[in-house]
Parts: structure tokens; C-alpha cells; sequence
């Protein structure tokens, strides 16, 4: 597969999962031809993916539909729906399964290594690259990149060192350092701000129920015509879970431009309607008038969670056939339409993403080279793509990476082989 346009040296900045998967890649696609130098400004390679997904790293997605895929990505979707039809989670899988990985899929679509340990990701991938001679120098950190003089690839500097290469990756996720560097060389960098995140919340509701899991809500930000709808996770800081991190990847530029200061919506009870579910109640008034509300938890939810729901409606006790009007309507809207007032934002220890980053339409995505610079290419999270949590974020690196080995070896773009 190796062409003439190939280059002799590259280098490849970052040593994370898209670093990774493009050196080997390279390696492999120029029949060792070229030659790949890895630079990891820390003593340690492959951190996110060792500690992603608590340990056990979340690879990809069981989400196989180029198109369905994209929609998982609030910065990127676009651009990547087209990547996707060379390099897929399918692809993935298979990649991993012929390097003797083998991975499951969980019920909710997230896909792990069967032995639900990131180390045999790392070892996978480290493996392949020092089998291919992929040099790897970690404690180096770059001070910059600057293209040679004759206008013939570029100069790699670091701590009174320096190096020339005909081309160049940055992989190195998110970095303002690196972005620094790409926009002195000429490129717009789109402001990072965080992404995936709990958020923070005061409230009597939830006080006391830290723990407590409901499989099913609706989540909306009204201030900004966003919702989200998925598992819920109480929290001793508020709100957590698929549904409240899904939400605040699309909504992350807007609820850092307000503070983490906004109003918060919830629907306990999606699939019911207002008027089914006050319907529902009224039976429950006529069939049980003898019995307490919130001694039976009803349409799935836990039972702290209803018993304090109807403490805050009734303030105080109450039979079905004391229930009066009024104390309908105001549980009808507390389980469909229970307001919040968020104050900030927490942390999702399981993975780490930034929204910004290096801007996509100067990338040309057939290659992931520079439409700005010749020889300088992109992968990964260091571009303004991010996805929500459940191998999203690791999907973009393989994808991005393996399609900027293809750029950098010169080769027509293609599926893997």
C-alpha cells in the first residue's frame, strides 16, 4: 500500500488513543516505510483510556448506521458522517477482535473488553505499536512546531532539542498549549468549555436520595431549547446520569455563557401524558379511598422518590379520599414538569471531554490535513468535536486517526482491510 507521496518522518504529538491508532496505522499502511515518532509530554501514555469508563474503558458503541451515529455528536456530526463510512464501530470491533480483544456489548449500547479491565486496550495498543517500531518518547514536552525554512516540512522543538519531520499529527486531545501553536501557524480555535457534566442542585426533592436511580426522564434546559431523555442519577451534589450528561454536551456553550445558572426541567414519567396521567390518579382516588398515596409507588418509580414527591404536594397526611383537586393537579405537574434552579457544575469522573478546540471547516476530512498548512494533519479531541458519554468520544480518535494515517501515507481513501 505504500505510495510516493509518503513522507520519510513523521510526528505525531500526543500520546493518547488517536496518537496511538495513527502510528500504527502509518506504520502499517507504508509497509514500515515511514517513520513515526510518538511524543508524550508526561511519563505516562494512554491516560484516558486506562482510567475511562472507571477503569474498564468504554472502546465504542454498538451504533452501526454512519448516520445514526453522527447524531450522537453536538460539535462534529456532520463532518464525521462521512468519516464514519471508512472507519465505524464494526470496524473498530473487528480491528480489535484480529489483535485477539475481544469486547461485549452492554444493554445500554456501551462496549467494553470482556475482561472489564482498560489495561487490556493499553496493552493491545502498545504491543502493536512497539511490534511496528514505532519510536515513543514520553517526558518530552514540545515547545513548538514551525515549518522549515526551505518550506519543506517541519521543525519539532523541545527543552533546547529539535527535530525535522515532513509531516506532522497532533493528537494530543485537549490542549491550550497545542492549540496555541496551531493558532500561530494560522488556524481559528474555537473557545474549549467543559463537556459532560453533572449538574449541581439544591433542592428539597432530592435531599437525602443520594443514590437513588430512575430508568427513564425527560431532561430539558427551557432557557435554551434543549432536552435530553435517558436514565437519572441523584447525586449529594444533585443531578447526574445518561439523560443529565447527554444534556449538558449539547447544551455546553449555552450553560457556560450563563454561569451554570439556569432553569432545570423534569419529566419523571415521559411516556405518560398530563391528562392519562391525572386520569390514572383519579382512579387510584376512587378504587383506594381508604389508603395513603404514597404508600405504593406507581408507573416504576422508586419509592423514596414517590413518598416524597407526595409529602411535598400534601405537607402532612392524607388519605386517597382526602385528596382533594387541587392536590392532583399539582402532583400531575410535579412528576411531568418538576422545576429546578441549577447553580453549577459538577464533575463526570468517567470521562473527561472538552467542547472547542482546532475549527473543522479548516480541516479537510477526507485526509484530516490542514486546509491551512500542507503537511500538518489533526485527530482526535485536539479538533472541535466532541461527543456525549458512551464510547462516543473514544469512536471519533479510532476514526480520525485511522483516516489520518490514510492522508499521511498519501493513499486514496478506503475501509479498512
Amino acid at each position: 500500500m505504500h505510495s510516493n507521496n509518503s513522507p520519510k518522518k513523521v510526528a505525531i504529538i500526543g500520546g493518547g488513543a488517536a496518537g496511538f491508532f495513527s502510528a500504527i496505522h502509518i506504520r502499517k499502511l507504508s509497509g514500515n516505510q515511514v517513520g513515526v515518532v510518538l511524543f508524550e509530554k508526561s511519563p505516562n501514555i494512554l491516560t484516558k483510556v486506562r482510567i475511562s469508563g472507571g477503569g474498564r474503558c468504554n472502546v465504542t458503541h454498538s451504533c452501526f448506521s454512519p448516520e445514526d451515529l453522527a447524531k450522537n455528536y453536538p460539535r462534529g456530526g456532520k463532518e464525521l458522517r462521512y468519516a464514519f463510512e471508512l472507519f465505524q464501530p464494526k470496524d473498530t470491533i473487528d480491528w480489535f477482535s484480529n489483535k485477539g480483544v475481544k469486547l461485549k456489548t452492554e444493554l445500554d449500547g456501551r462496549i467494553f473488553p470482556v475482561t472489564d479491565n482498560s489495561e487490556t486496550i493499553v496493552n493491545c495498543l502498545l504491543g502493536e505499536a512497539k511490534s511496528l517500531n514505532v519510536s515513543i518518547r514520553t517526558k518530552v514536552p514540545i515547545t513548538g512546531i514551525y515549518p522549515a525554512q526551505n518550506g519543506a516540512g517541519f521543525i519539532v522543538k523541545w527543552e533546547g532539542n529539535e527535530e525535522n519531520f515532513d509531516k506532522v499529527l497532533i493528537a494530543s486531545g485537549s490542549s491550550r498549549k497545542v492549540w496555541e501553536w496551531a493558532a500561530n501557524l494560522g488556524h481559528k480555535i474555537e473557545p474549549p468549555v467543559p463537556s459532560l457534566f453533572t449538574f449541581e442542585i439544591d433542592s428539597v426533592l432530592l435531599e437525602g436520595l443520594s443514590g437513588l436511580s430512575v430508568s427513564d426522564v425527560e431532561i430539558s434546559l427551557p432557557d435554551f431549547k434543549l432536552k435530553q431523555r435517558g436514565p437519572l442519577l441523584v447525586t449529594h451534589w444533585g443531578l447526574s446520569g445518561p439523560a443529565v450528561l447527554k444534556l449538558s454536551a449539547w447544551g455546553a456553550r449555552e450553560l457556560f455563557d450563563s454561569d451554570y445558572r439556569t432553569t432545570v426541567l423534569l419529566d419523571l414519567i415521559p411516556n405518560i401524558s398530563r391528562e392519562d396521567l391525572r386520569s390514572e390518579l383519579q382512579k387510584r382516588k376512587l378504587e383506594f379511598p381508604n389508603r395513603k398515596p404514597e404508600s405504593r409507588s406507581e408507573f416504576g418509580l422508586p419509592s423514596r422518590l414517590w413518598e416524597r414527591l407526595w409529602g411535598l404536594v400534601l405537607k402532612g397526611e392524607k388519605r386517597w379520599s382526602e385528596v382533594s383537586s387541587k392536590d392532583l393537579h399539582e402532583m400531575v405537574e410535579s412528576l411531568k414538569r418538576y422545576s429546578f434552579q441549577m447553580k453549577g457544575k459538577g464533575l463526570f469522573k468517567e470521562e473527561f471531554v472538552t467542547c472547542g478546540g482546532v475549527r473543522r471547516k479548516e480541516i479537510n476530512f477526507q485526509t484530516m490535513e490542514s486546509k491551512i498548512i500542507p503537511g500538518l494533519y489533526f485527530a482526535g479531541e485536539a479538533l472541535d468535536i466532541d461527543g456525549i458519554t458512551g464510547g462516543f468520544n473514544f469512536q471519533n480518535a479510532w476514526t480520525t486517526g485511522y483516516i489520518a494515517a490514510l492522508g499521511i501515507c498519501g493513499l486514496e481513501p478506503m475501509k479498512i482491510s
